[in-house]
């Protein structure tokens, strides 16, 4: 679960780097395409090497579309707005899923299955889960690279810090946006596809995406390592106070370590914060 939690953190983190914007629509976003690759695999019977890829495609054409469809149109927007077009974008997607699939859980067609396990050092882990922690770790090591020594990546950080010098180094900014939603579709997409095994539904991703909004706050929104942070931390937390404390409230550690942080550094633990003057 951390590590899916870690992978949601880091989608989440991708769209704020470069637009400021939380992006309330994460989890839908990789919840139809999730549902969209169970439509292929189920009724129509396309084997999983093409499923996937094609899942991935669909969840980066997905991204892109919602930026240059809706997020782009929004008239003298500011970030109150796009968040509460963020919000929006999620209840029509949520519902859409819900209206095309019905609300009952579904099985997705998986190579490996959740209950198989392998022995590490004498430790039985989840097939699943190892496989989880692979994907995550890979991801997050792509981006960190992919942002810190790409020009595309110096060009993200030049959109979100200042979008009208960066059009005027010659950075065309709308692009940029649309890429950067396509990226965070795309890694939405691989861990809702690493969860649906276990649990597909509706509203499965709904609890994930609150608690990587609450990671992404508390390690920093602007920091790749501090969101990593936050969401192995959240995990932790969340699971000792349940176990702990009280298994009613398990749910809302999240919430609590949100206005907590936010009191005491707004920024989150590991992001620089930054006076813009006027």
């Amino acid at each position: 679960m951390l590590d899916f939690l870690q992978m949601v953190v880091l989608a989440m983190v991708i769209i704020y780097k470069t637009s400021e914007v939380v992006n309330f629509a994460q989890g839908e976003m990789a919840l139809l395409s999730v549902f969209m690759t169970y439509l292929i695999l189920e009724f129509y019977h396309v084997p999983f090497y093409i499923a996937f890829p094609s899942a991935l495609v669909f969840a980066v054409i997905l991204g892109a579309f919602l930026e240059f469809a809706v997020m782009r149109r929004a008239k003298e927007p500011n970030v109150l707005g796009m968040i509460i077009i963020t919000i929006g974008l999620e209840m029509i997607l949520m519902g859409f899923v819900s209206w095309k699939f019905g609300a009952d859980p579904k099985t997705m067609p998986f190579p490996i299955s959740p209950y198989d396990s392998v022995a590490i050092g004498g430790v039985f882990v989840s097939s699943l889960e190892a496989l989880t922690f692979v994907v995550a770790l890979t991801i997050m090591v792509a981006l960190f690279l992919f942002l810190r020594y790409s020009k595309l990546g110096v060009a993200m950080k030049a959109t979100q810090q200042n979008p009208v010098a960066a059009r005027l180094m010659g950075i065309r900014t709308n692009r940029i946006l649309m890429f950067t939603w396509g990226i965070s579709s795309l890694v939405g997409c691989v861990a809702g596809l690493l969860l649906a095994p276990g649990t597909m539904q509706p509203y499965m991703m709904w609890d994930p995406m609150l608690k990587g909004f609450a990671a992404a706050v508390m390690g920093g929104m602007t920091s790749l390592p501090g969101a990593v942070f936050g969401a192995y931390a959240i995990g932790i937390i969340e699971n000792l106070f349940g176990g702990y404390v009280s298994i009613e409230f398990k749910s809302s550690v999240g919430f609590f370590i949100i206005v907590l942080v936010l009191c005491i550094k707004p920024s989150g633990l590991f992001a620089r914060h930054y006076v813009k003057k006027v």
